[in-house]
């Protein structure tokens, strides 16, 4: 028998339980849990979970938020996040809700400034190769023109986080394979949609990129970003295999589908002034993976850090940031999303190598950095939500519009 003070007492422990419970979910899903919380798992959708918790790294302690994603889950895919061309920057979080994710972060590194190009139009595009549902977006800057922190050694600007069209993410490499056919023979294309292309080559521009000026891409060298502005440069209009018009410096405004801007620099233009009104031109270009066999359906750039569970030699141990990364468990089965947290208490962040260790910690056998700083973001739906929510504090107080992220998306 059960006494009226036995109810009483498991009722009030249930009570507690309950509250707990509803405080933790609370908690978890506004992402402003006291300092040391840890919160395991609040599910957003089939096979994606998130959580948040605090690490005690080198320099204080920092909270990291953190998306899990199941890719062997029948309801699950992830995608590139992107505004519609390459050439633009939006929100991680209006891509994320304008495309339908569950969830999100920042993506590559970017474009950002051209302090030391006065007068020329900042692209906001990024540095590395960039694939979308599938579709070859952008190739890669040379490596003396990124943004960003330096590279570890043995890293280069193809370095990509990709999933592939068989449901497995990797890290592989992506290079441009491409050629300009003429009557008079064939180029080598030197890049696509990039913002800075090798000197003396030819660059295509497509539908894709956008309608921001193209004279960036001519400006700076191969080793030395802040380098000037070519001065000799040649710019093609190609329409239906066709030279439709040509001028001697880059234009801007959007391109037509089925359109091909080529766009020369030094010997690049060069050859480009050969070609006359009416001239027949054929453009390739394909993204090539180091990975045999490898397509993707998902691709961007950033750099590795962390390779069958060991971290790469050369990481910077002594600069701390507010960081994003993603890593790679269960065989490419399984990707982790970190976004650090820039409130003011715990901006003091990671070192990349912590970054590394943390990504190794939490079961990943491979990892990858992404834009830091003021660009790193993650974003999450709350159970039952149409829209997500940012749930860290990007350090510079809103979201810093971006040129692409990682969407997490559930199929109903």
């Amino acid at each position: 028998m059960v006494t009226g003070r036995h109810r009483r007492g498991a009722g009030r422990a249930v009570l507690a339980l309950l509250t707990a419970f509803a405080a933790l979910a609370g908690a978890g899903l506004a992402g402003a849990a006291p300092a040391g919380a840890v919160q395991k798992g609040v599910r957003i959708a089939p096979g994606v979970t998130y959580e948040q918790f605090d690490i005690k790294a080198a320099k204080g302690v920092t909270r990291a938020h953190l998306v899990r994603v199941d890719l062997g889950h029948p309801q699950v895919k992830v995608d590139l996040l992107y505004p519609g061309a390459v050439a633009s920057r939006a929100q991680v979080s209006r891509m994320a809700d304008a495309q339908g994710a569950v969830a999100g972060v920042n993506g590559d590194f970017f474009n950002i400034s051209e302090t030391q190009h006065p007068g020329v139009e900042v692209t906001g595009a990024s540095v590395g190769p960039a694939i979308a549902a599938g579709r070859t977006l952008k190739a890669a800057v040379p490596k003396g023109q990124r943004f960003g922190p330096a590279l570890p050694p043995g890293t280069t600007t193809q370095d990509v986080f990709g999933v592939g069209t068989d449901g497995v993410a990797r890290l592989d490499r992506l290079a441009l394979d491409g050629a300009v056919r003429t009557a008079e023979g064939q180029l080598p294309l030197g890049g696509l949609n990039q913002y800075a292309l090798p000197v003396g080559s030819v660059g295509a521009f497509t539908s894709e990129w956008g309608s921001v000026s193209r004279v960036r891409a001519t400006c700076g060298t191969d080793t030395d970003r802040g380098a000037p502005c070519s001065t000799d440069t040649y710019e093609v209009t190609v329409r239906d295999g066709k030279v439709v018009s040509a001028a001697d410096t880059p234009g801007s405004g959007a391109i037509a589908a089925g359109t091909t801007v080529l766009v020369g620099r030094e010997a690049g233009a060069q050859q480009l002034r050969k070609l006359s009104a009416g001239a027949a031109v054929e453009v390739e270009h394909r993204l090539v993976a180091a990975t045999d066999g490898a397509a993707y359906r998902l691709a961007l750039g950033g750099y590795p850090v962390l390779a069958g569970g060991q971290p790469l030699s050369g990481l910077d141990d002594t600069t701390s940031a507010v960081r994003t990364a993603v890593g790679i468990a269960d065989g490419g089965r399984r990707v982790l999303l970190l976004a650090l947290d820039g409130a003011a208490a715990y901006r003091s962040g990671l070192t990349i190598a912590e970054v590394a260790d943390t990504m190794r910690k939490l079961g990943a056998a491979d990892a990858f950095s992404l834009d830091g700083g003021g660009s790193s973001t993650l974003v999450a739906r709350k159970p039952g939500a149409s829209a997500v929510t940012v749930r860290n504090h990007p350090s510079g107080g809103d979201e810093r519009a971006v040129p692409n992220g990682i969407g997490v998306f559930s199929a109903p």
